[in-house]
Protein backbone atom coordinates (compact mmCIF):
# COMPACT_ATOMS: atom_id res chain seq x y z
CA UNK A 1 0.00 0.00 0.00
CA UNK A 2 1.20 3.00 -0.91
CA UNK A 3 1.89 5.59 1.83
CA UNK A 4 0.30 9.00 1.84
CA UNK A 5 -1.27 11.61 3.98
CA UNK A 6 -4.51 12.04 4.17
CA UNK A 7 -6.47 15.45 4.53
CA UNK A 8 -9.50 16.12 6.32
CA UNK A 9 -11.18 17.66 3.69
CA UNK A 10 -10.57 14.55 1.71
CA UNK A 11 -11.97 12.08 4.61
CA UNK A 12 -15.12 14.20 4.79
CA UNK A 13 -15.68 14.24 1.08
CA UNK A 14 -15.78 10.10 0.99
CA UNK A 15 -18.57 10.18 3.57
CA UNK A 16 -21.78 8.22 2.55
CA UNK A 17 -24.77 7.68 5.16
CA UNK A 18 -24.20 4.53 6.96
CA UNK A 19 -27.75 2.76 5.80
CA UNK A 20 -29.51 0.44 8.46
CA UNK A 21 -32.19 -1.41 8.19
CA UNK A 22 -34.19 -0.58 11.44
CA UNK A 23 -36.46 -3.92 11.86
CA UNK A 24 -35.22 -6.91 13.37
CA UNK A 25 -37.29 -9.98 14.24
CA UNK A 26 -38.83 -8.72 17.47
CA UNK A 27 -40.07 -5.58 15.55
CA UNK A 28 -41.50 -7.81 12.63
CA UNK A 29 -43.29 -9.99 14.99
CA UNK A 30 -44.53 -7.02 16.88
CA UNK A 31 -45.85 -5.68 13.71
CA UNK A 32 -47.55 -8.65 12.41
CA UNK A 33 -49.35 -9.57 16.08
CA UNK A 34 -50.67 -5.70 16.09
CA UNK A 35 -52.12 -5.92 12.53
CA UNK A 36 -53.78 -9.19 13.26
CA UNK A 37 -56.23 -7.03 16.40
CA UNK A 38 -59.37 -6.79 15.45
CA UNK A 39 -61.23 -3.28 14.96
CA UNK A 40 -63.19 -2.38 17.59
CA UNK A 41 -64.50 0.88 19.14
CA UNK A 42 -63.76 -0.44 23.10
CA UNK A 43 -60.99 -2.85 24.14
CA UNK A 44 -61.39 -4.73 27.50
CA UNK A 45 -59.25 -6.50 30.44
CA UNK A 46 -59.51 -9.77 28.13
CA UNK A 47 -57.72 -7.83 24.95
CA UNK A 48 -54.86 -7.04 26.64
CA UNK A 49 -54.79 -10.39 28.57
CA UNK A 50 -54.85 -11.83 24.99
CA UNK A 51 -51.99 -10.20 23.57
CA UNK A 52 -50.01 -11.05 27.03
CA UNK A 53 -50.97 -14.98 26.72
CA UNK A 54 -49.94 -15.39 22.96
CA UNK A 55 -46.21 -14.13 23.56
CA UNK A 56 -45.34 -12.08 26.60
CA UNK A 57 -42.30 -9.75 25.83
CA UNK A 58 -43.86 -9.43 22.38
CA UNK A 59 -47.60 -8.63 24.40
CA UNK A 60 -46.13 -6.23 26.53
CA UNK A 61 -44.06 -4.52 23.52
CA UNK A 62 -47.29 -3.94 21.77
CA UNK A 63 -48.86 -2.00 25.07
CA UNK A 64 -45.29 0.00 24.89
CA UNK A 65 -46.02 0.97 21.53
CA UNK A 66 -50.00 1.83 22.32
CA UNK A 67 -48.91 4.15 25.50
CA UNK A 68 -45.87 5.58 23.08
CA UNK A 69 -43.55 4.64 26.08
CA UNK A 70 -40.04 3.90 26.36
CA UNK A 71 -38.79 0.57 27.85
CA UNK A 72 -37.51 2.12 31.04
CA UNK A 73 -40.74 4.71 31.27
CA UNK A 74 -42.47 1.49 31.22
CA UNK A 75 -41.06 -0.82 33.88
CA UNK A 76 -40.83 2.09 35.87
CA UNK A 77 -44.28 2.72 35.88
CA UNK A 78 -44.87 -1.06 36.32
CA UNK A 79 -42.73 -0.97 38.94
CA UNK A 80 -44.75 1.94 40.87
CA UNK A 81 -47.69 0.51 40.34
CA UNK A 82 -47.06 -3.47 41.49
CA UNK A 83 -44.47 -2.66 43.88
CA UNK A 84 -41.27 -5.48 44.16
CA UNK A 85 -41.35 -8.76 42.51
CA UNK A 86 -40.62 -8.10 39.08
CA UNK A 87 -42.41 -7.08 36.31
CA UNK A 88 -41.71 -9.85 33.93
CA UNK A 89 -43.54 -12.82 32.82
CA UNK A 90 -43.11 -15.06 35.99
CA UNK A 91 -45.09 -12.28 38.08
CA UNK A 92 -47.56 -12.40 34.34
CA UNK A 93 -48.65 -15.56 35.79
CA UNK A 94 -48.46 -15.99 39.58
CA UNK A 95 -50.14 -12.55 39.94
CA UNK A 96 -52.55 -11.72 36.75
CA UNK A 97 -54.86 -10.11 38.12
CA UNK A 98 -52.80 -7.35 39.56
CA UNK A 99 -49.87 -7.35 36.09
CA UNK A 100 -53.60 -6.33 34.22
CA UNK A 101 -55.25 -3.65 36.09
CA UNK A 102 -51.78 -2.35 36.34
CA UNK A 103 -51.66 -1.91 32.20
CA UNK A 104 -55.39 -0.84 32.91
CA UNK A 105 -54.46 1.22 35.57
CA UNK A 106 -52.10 3.07 32.63
CA UNK A 107 -55.09 3.33 30.11
CA UNK A 108 -54.09 0.78 27.34
CA UNK A 109 -57.38 -0.16 26.69
CA UNK A 110 -58.07 3.07 25.58
CA UNK A 111 -54.67 3.75 23.82
CA UNK A 112 -55.31 0.82 21.63
CA UNK A 113 -59.31 2.37 20.82
CA UNK A 114 -57.78 5.16 19.70
CA UNK A 115 -54.77 3.87 18.06
CA UNK A 116 -56.63 1.61 15.81
CA UNK A 117 -59.62 3.39 15.01
CA UNK A 118 -57.53 6.43 14.13
CA UNK A 119 -57.75 6.92 10.46
CA UNK A 120 -54.21 8.59 9.58
CA UNK A 121 -52.96 11.20 7.02
CA UNK A 122 -49.95 11.68 5.44
CA UNK A 123 -48.24 14.46 7.61
CA UNK A 124 -48.70 11.59 9.99
CA UNK A 125 -45.54 9.88 9.21
CA UNK A 126 -43.61 12.83 9.14
CA UNK A 127 -44.79 14.07 12.25
CA UNK A 128 -43.87 10.48 13.59
CA UNK A 129 -40.48 11.03 12.50
CA UNK A 130 -40.34 14.79 14.11
CA UNK A 131 -41.88 13.02 17.17
CA UNK A 132 -38.94 9.95 17.42
CA UNK A 133 -35.72 11.94 16.43
CA UNK A 134 -36.13 15.62 17.04
CA UNK A 135 -38.85 14.84 19.74
CA UNK A 136 -37.67 12.62 22.27
CA UNK A 137 -34.39 14.36 22.30
CA UNK A 138 -36.08 17.44 22.94
CA UNK A 139 -37.98 15.62 25.81
CA UNK A 140 -34.67 14.61 27.87
CA UNK A 141 -33.25 17.89 27.14
CA UNK A 142 -36.46 19.85 28.95
CA UNK A 143 -36.62 17.08 31.54
CA UNK A 144 -32.58 17.67 32.03
CA UNK A 145 -33.22 21.53 32.19
CA UNK A 146 -36.10 21.62 34.31
CA UNK A 147 -34.20 19.58 37.13
CA UNK A 148 -31.34 22.45 36.64
CA UNK A 149 -33.90 25.14 36.67
CA UNK A 150 -34.39 23.55 40.04
CA UNK A 151 -31.24 23.58 41.13
CA UNK A 152 -30.13 27.19 40.07
CA UNK A 153 -33.24 28.49 41.90
CA UNK A 154 -32.46 27.22 45.27
CA UNK A 155 -28.98 28.87 44.89
CA UNK A 156 -30.10 31.89 43.71
CA UNK A 157 -32.19 31.90 46.83
CA UNK A 158 -29.45 31.47 49.35
CA UNK A 159 -26.70 33.20 47.31
CA UNK A 160 -28.16 36.01 44.99
CA UNK A 161 -25.92 35.95 42.35
CA UNK A 162 -22.69 34.61 43.68
CA UNK A 163 -22.52 31.51 41.84
CA UNK A 164 -22.05 30.59 38.30
CA UNK A 165 -23.94 28.02 36.48
CA UNK A 166 -22.62 25.42 33.14
CA UNK A 167 -19.00 26.01 33.70
CA UNK A 168 -15.37 24.29 33.96
CA UNK A 169 -13.99 24.58 37.92
CA UNK A 170 -10.40 24.94 39.04
CA UNK A 171 -9.78 22.47 41.86
CA UNK A 172 -6.75 20.83 43.68
CA UNK A 173 -3.29 21.48 41.94
CA UNK A 174 -5.10 22.95 38.95
CA UNK A 175 -7.18 20.10 38.05
CA UNK A 176 -10.50 20.89 36.22
CA UNK A 177 -13.86 19.33 35.37
CA UNK A 178 -17.20 20.68 34.59
CA UNK A 179 -20.39 21.04 36.86
CA UNK A 180 -23.79 22.52 36.72
CA UNK A 181 -23.11 25.18 39.58
CA UNK A 182 -20.20 26.77 40.73
CA UNK A 183 -20.36 29.03 44.34
CA UNK A 184 -18.76 31.11 44.70
CA UNK A 185 -17.27 30.89 41.13
CA UNK A 186 -15.41 28.57 38.91
CA UNK A 187 -11.77 30.06 40.05
CA UNK A 188 -12.03 28.33 43.72
CA UNK A 189 -15.61 26.83 44.33
CA UNK A 190 -16.54 26.03 47.88
CA UNK A 191 -19.84 24.24 46.91
CA UNK A 192 -20.00 22.42 43.45
CA UNK A 193 -23.64 21.22 42.50
CA UNK A 194 -24.17 18.52 39.66
CA UNK A 195 -27.46 17.86 38.68
CA UNK A 196 -28.30 14.88 36.65
CA UNK A 197 -32.11 13.15 35.98
CA UNK A 198 -31.16 9.76 34.79
CA UNK A 199 -33.20 9.10 31.18
CA UNK A 200 -33.24 13.51 30.75
CA UNK A 201 -30.97 13.95 28.91
CA UNK A 202 -30.02 10.65 27.73
CA UNK A 203 -26.10 10.48 29.51
CA UNK A 204 -25.44 6.50 29.73
CA UNK A 205 -25.49 5.56 33.29
CA UNK A 206 -21.31 5.33 32.97
CA UNK A 207 -21.92 8.94 32.06
CA UNK A 208 -23.04 9.90 35.05
CA UNK A 209 -20.90 8.48 37.52
CA UNK A 210 -18.00 9.54 35.28
CA UNK A 211 -18.86 13.10 35.78
CA UNK A 212 -19.42 12.48 39.55
CA UNK A 213 -16.11 10.94 39.71
CA UNK A 214 -14.29 13.47 37.05
CA UNK A 215 -16.01 16.26 39.81
CA UNK A 216 -14.34 13.78 42.93
CA UNK A 217 -10.83 14.14 41.56
CA UNK A 218 -10.35 17.76 40.67
CA UNK A 219 -12.22 19.59 43.84
CA UNK A 220 -10.58 20.82 46.89
CA UNK A 221 -10.96 18.72 50.16
CA UNK A 222 -12.87 22.37 51.49
CA UNK A 223 -14.92 21.94 49.06
CA UNK A 224 -18.79 20.55 49.28
CA UNK A 225 -20.29 18.18 46.17
CA UNK A 226 -24.09 18.45 46.23
CA UNK A 227 -25.88 15.64 44.03
CA UNK A 228 -29.31 16.65 42.57
CA UNK A 229 -30.90 13.81 40.81
CA UNK A 230 -34.36 12.34 40.23
CA UNK A 231 -36.39 10.19 37.58
CA UNK A 232 -38.69 6.90 38.10
CA UNK A 233 -36.23 5.16 35.97
CA UNK A 234 -33.73 5.34 38.91
CA UNK A 235 -35.12 2.33 40.43
CA UNK A 236 -34.69 0.14 37.33
CA UNK A 237 -30.77 0.93 37.84
CA UNK A 238 -30.78 0.63 41.86
CA UNK A 239 -27.47 -1.25 41.95
CA UNK A 240 -25.85 1.57 39.79
CA UNK A 241 -27.76 4.37 41.88
CA UNK A 242 -26.26 2.55 44.87
CA UNK A 243 -22.49 2.91 43.60
CA UNK A 244 -23.64 7.01 43.93
CA UNK A 245 -25.09 6.46 47.18
CA UNK A 246 -21.59 4.10 48.43
CA UNK A 247 -19.60 7.69 46.83
CA UNK A 248 -21.63 9.72 49.49
CA UNK A 249 -21.18 7.21 52.42
CA UNK A 250 -17.35 7.35 51.62
CA UNK A 251 -17.56 11.11 51.55
CA UNK A 252 -17.04 11.98 48.67
CA UNK A 253 -20.38 13.24 48.14
CA UNK A 254 -21.56 15.61 50.81
CA UNK A 255 -25.08 15.09 50.11
CA UNK A 256 -27.85 13.60 47.69
CA UNK A 257 -31.00 14.91 46.95
CA UNK A 258 -34.13 14.89 44.75
CA UNK A 259 -36.87 17.34 43.62
CA UNK A 260 -39.08 15.99 46.93
CA UNK A 261 -35.97 17.14 49.08
CA UNK A 262 -36.53 20.93 48.40
CA UNK A 263 -36.72 21.89 51.75
CA UNK A 264 -33.82 19.68 52.78
CA UNK A 265 -31.57 21.15 50.25
CA UNK A 266 -32.49 24.83 50.99
CA UNK A 267 -31.30 24.52 54.81
CA UNK A 268 -28.44 22.90 53.78
CA UNK A 269 -28.00 25.41 51.82
CA UNK A 270 -28.25 28.22 53.94
CA UNK A 271 -26.08 26.05 56.38
CA UNK A 272 -23.15 26.13 53.81
CA UNK A 273 -23.60 29.92 53.65
CA UNK A 274 -22.36 30.28 57.51
CA UNK A 275 -19.97 27.41 57.34
CA UNK A 276 -17.63 28.70 54.06
CA UNK A 277 -18.15 32.34 55.17
CA UNK A 278 -20.21 34.01 52.07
Amino acid sequence: MQSKDQTLDQVVESLSPLAVDWMDDTAAEAIAALTELPKKQTYARSDIEALLDEHFERGLLCCRLFLALSKDSMEAELTRILGKGGIGAKRFKSDRDAFLAALESLQVGEAMATTINYVPVWSDILVERLRSGRGSAIQGQRRGRGLEDFAEAMVKEVFGDTYETRCTFTGADNKTAKCDVAVPDRNRPRIVIEVKGYGATGSKMTDIIGDLDAIIDAMRRDTYLLFITDGMTWKNRLSDLKKIVDRQNQGKIARIYTTKMRDELLQDLKDLKTIIGL
